[in-house]
């Protein structure tokens, strides 16, 4: 029946499940076996041991924010906030009242993270006052992802109450978007220098883009020790530029997420896929963002009323695959948790 698999691939596999060192060949390879094969159960198999094995079992899930949604000058042609494409004619912040009730609803629920997004038109200073008043009502560990920063306000997060932030460099960027590589690049040497922990996925994925270049940007985020990484898929909105390119399967997205996993060794607290996914869940997985409030994947303002997945939905896919989203986080170790391990 054909089930046995290449010695070559086997021992990439075999250096991946004991977390050695991959070469960008190797990870080429594996992103090139063929789908609905021995190879590639096999490839997502080895990330799903893995991942299990160092992160405990732990199902993580960070509550997903959006700030705002409005015409964004920026214009990446991946996002429907782009302000060229019309998605958003108008301006919409949520209250304060609005993100409140989101961040105590997700810390009740279990959320092990509060993802705080913003537009790049929105203003930081606006972003550290909704910091500082989430640092004081939710105990939650707050990740911010919005613009590039300098020192100066790398620091002012930390004061605000931010311990992380959510930062990538884009596939196609400086193509797709009018950002260079290097300034966001700068961006991440920036949260290393001042003690942000630095979040990462490898997005956003579409046909179009090349193995090398997905490649390159999943070392990147191994030799920048992002505290987690992972594979996001382009999800094309109503009227996005990028229909034409289609997009990837979630099976596609899969053997990605494997291959980033064994890619990143022994680097990672955790490993994520985007939008949550039971495939990559048993693929190297373990990370999921349930989402309200905006995002760049939807033309709803609030996307908790169309494509936002609820900390419930998501708790259940962790439990369907074999994860436990009761467990600690490992993300932030030295911060005080107040989950505690059911014993029996």
């Amino acid at each position: 029946m054909g089930w046995r698999i290449s010695p070559r691939i086997a021992d990439i596999l075999r250096k991946g499940s004991q977390c050695g060192d991959f070469t960008k060949e190797e990870a080429l390879m594996l992103l090139q076996v063929e789908l609905h094969s021995p190879k590639s159960y096999a490839l997502m198999e080895t990330a799903d041991t893995l991942s299990r094995e160092l992160f405990r079992g732990k199902g993580e899930n960070h509550f997903h924010i959006g700030l705002d949604a409005r015409p964004c000058p920026f214009s990446c042609r991946f996002c429907s906030f782009a302000k060229n494409t019309g998605t958003f004619s108008r301006s919409v912040e949520f209250t304060e009242k609005e993100v409140l009730r989101w961040a105590r609803d997700a810390e009740a629920q279990g959320a092990d993270a509060l993802n705080i997004m913003t537009t790049g038109a929105y203003p930081f200073e606006r972003l550290l006052e909704i910091g500082m008043l989430l640092k004081k009502e939710v105990s939650v560990p707050l990740v911010a992802n919005t613009r590039d920063i300098n020192h100066r306000e790398g620091e002012e997060l930390l004061d605000a109450g931010f311990v992380g932030i959510y930062h990538a460099i884009r596939l196609g960027e400086g193509k797709d978007t009018p950002f260079r590589p290097e300034k966001r690049l700068k961006s991440i040497k920036v949260y290393r220098d001042v003690g942000l922990l630095w979040m990462n996925c490898v997005e956003p994925v579409g046909p179009e883009h090349s193995l090398e270049e997905i490649v390159e940007l999943m070392f990147l985020a191994k030799s920048y020790k992002s505290t987690y990484s992972g594979v996001m898929r382009r999800i094309n909105f109503p009227g996005s530029p990028m229909e034409r390119y289609g997009m990837i399967s979630e099976l596609e997205m899969a053997r990605m997420v494997a291959v980033s996993r064994l890619v990143m060794a022994d680097v990672p607290k955790a490993h994520c896929t985007h939008e949550p996914n039971t495939l990559s869940l048993i693929s190297g997985a373990n990370l999921l963002f349930p989402e309200v409030g905006s995002s760049p994947r939807d033309d709803h303002a609030d996307t908790e009323k169309n494509r936002g997945l609820s900390i419930s939905r998501s708790q259940r896919m962790h439990i369907e695959t074999g994860w436990d989203p009761d467990l600690p986080s490992n993300c932030f170790p030295k911060l005080l948790c107040k989950k505690v391990l059911h014993t029996p």
